[in-house]
C-alpha cells in the first residue's frame, strides 16, 4: 500500500484516530504566500496530531552510537574537519516517517525511514546529516510542502470527494509520485539506502567548489520484506532488529557525495539527479551499539540540517527555512 492509500483509506483505524481523535485542529489556509517555520510545524501536527514529548514528524525512533571513518577521497571535494580526521564519534537516530510515536514499524506510514547523524568533533563542535530512504522530496519549496501538508490534513477518510489532496496532487505531479511510490517494509534499518534531500556546496583546501547531495548505502545490501512477512512482523521489529544486529557486528554504511552535473537542479530537492552522476566516497559509518536509554537520548537530541563546518555550505534555498522548523519542534516537545 502506498502513502496516499493510507491517508485516504477509511479502513485504516490507526490513521483515522490520529487524524480525527487526537483533539487537534486541522491546519487552516495560511494568510501569507511564504511558509514560516512555525507554519511547517503546525501543518505537520495537523496531519499527525500533537503528541507531547515527541517530534512533529519521524516521532518513533531509536538512538545508537558508533564512529565515522573518513575516506582519503573526501579531501578531493572538501576540507571539512570531520571528513579529514582518523575517525569521529557519531550519534545516530533511525526513525519512522509519521509523527505518530505508537505507529507500528510495519505500517505503511513508517516509510520513508529516516537516518540522522551527529558528528562529535574533539573541539566540542558538531555537524549533522539528515537523510531519508527515498531519493527525492515531494516539494520544491517549504511553501509547497506546507500546502501539501494542509491538503493532507483536510483529506481524511471522511472528506468529500474530490478532496483537497486530490486537487493539490492534480497540480503537483512530483508530490503525487512521492506519495504513490511503492515503499516496501525493510528487513532492517541497516538494509536501506538513505538520501539527503538538499544540495550542499563543498569546498576543498585549494578552493575548488563542488555541489553534491549525500547518499548512505548499506554495506549489507538493500533488502525488503515480502508483503506477507511485513504483515506478520512485530510492531517494533525494526527497533528490535537493529539492536540485535549491532550486538553481533557493526551496521555499516558508505557515505557518498553525488556530484551535480552542469544543468542539474541544485536548488530543487524534488528533482532527483540521475544515477549516472559521479559518486565520491566520503567514508564509512560504523554503528556499533545502542544507547542505554534510547527514549531519553532522543528526547534531548536536536539534529540540524544546516549545522555545518567550514568546507561545506548551504547549497539550495530550501535548507535554511527547513532547518528553522527543527528548533520549533524541539521546543514544543521539551516543554
Amino acid at each position: 500500500m502506498t502513502l496516499i492509500s493510507y491517508f485516504q483509506a477509511a479502513s485504516v483505524p490507526a490513521l483515522a484516530l490520529a487524524l480525527m481523535g487526537s483533539g487537534f485542529a486541522y491546519a487552516q489556509t495560511p494568510s501569507g504566500p511564504e511558509a514560516t517555520p512555525a507554519e511547517l510545524v503546525d501543518a505537520l501536527n495537523s496531519v499527525f496530531g500533537k503528541h507531547p514529548g515527541y517530534r512533529a514528524v519521524h516521532a518513533k525512533g531509536v538512538v545508537l552510537e558508533g564512529k565515522f571513518i573518513p575516506s582519503p577521497t573526501a579531501a578531493a571535494i572538501t576540507k571539512a574537519a570531520h571528513l579529514q580526521a582518523t575517525s569521529v564519534p557519531v550519534t545516530v537516530r533511525f526513525s519512522n516517517f509519521a509523527g505518530i510515536p505508537t505507529l507500528a514499524d510495519n505500517n505503511g506510514l513508517a516509510s520513508p525511514h529516516g537516518l540522522a547523524i551527529k558528528f562529535d568533533l574533539p573541539d566540542g563542535t558538531h555537524t549533522d546529516i539528515i537523510a531519508h530512504s527515498f531519493n527525492g522530496f515531494p516539494s520544491a519549496t517549504v511553501t509547497d510542502f506546507r500546502d501539501l501538508l494542509v491538503a493532507l490534513a483536510a483529506s481524511g477518510p471522511d472528506a468529500a470527494k474530490p478532496t483537497a489532496l486530490d486537487a493539490y496532487l492534480g497540480k503537483h505531479p512530483v508530490a503525487k509520485a512521492f506519495l504513490t511510490a511503492a515503499k516496501p517494509a525493510p528487513e532492517s534499518y541497516a538494509t536501506l539506502p538513505y538520501y539527503g534531500v538538499n544540495t550542499f556546496k563543498f569546498t576543498n583546501a585549494k578552493g575548488d567548489v563542488t555541489y553534491a547531495r549525500y547518499q548512505l548505502i548499506p554495506t549489507a545490501g538493500s533488502h525488503s520484506l515480502t508483503d506477507a512477512q511485513a504483515a506478520a512482523a512485530d510492531g517494533n521489529y525494526l527497533y528490535q532488529e537493529i539492536i540485535k544486529r549491532v550486538i553481533q557486528k557493526p551496521a555499516e554504511f558508505k557515505l557518498l557525495a553525488q556530484i551535480a552535473n552542469d544543468g542539474d537542479k541544485i536548488d530543487d530537492p524534488s528533482v532527483a539527479w540521475p544515477d549516472s552522476r559521479t559518486l565520491v566516497e566520503l567514508g564509512t559509518l560504523e554503528i556499533s551499539h545502542a544507547v542505554s536509554d534510547s527514549n531519553a537520548a532522543q528526547a534531548k537530541l536536536l539534529f540540524m540540517p544546516n549545522a555545518l563546518l567550514p568546507g561545506i555550505e548551504v547549497g539550495d534555498s530550501m535548507l535554511n527555512p527547513r532547518s528553522a522548523a527543527y528548533p520549533i519542534s524541539y521546543s514544543h516537545r521539551t516543554r
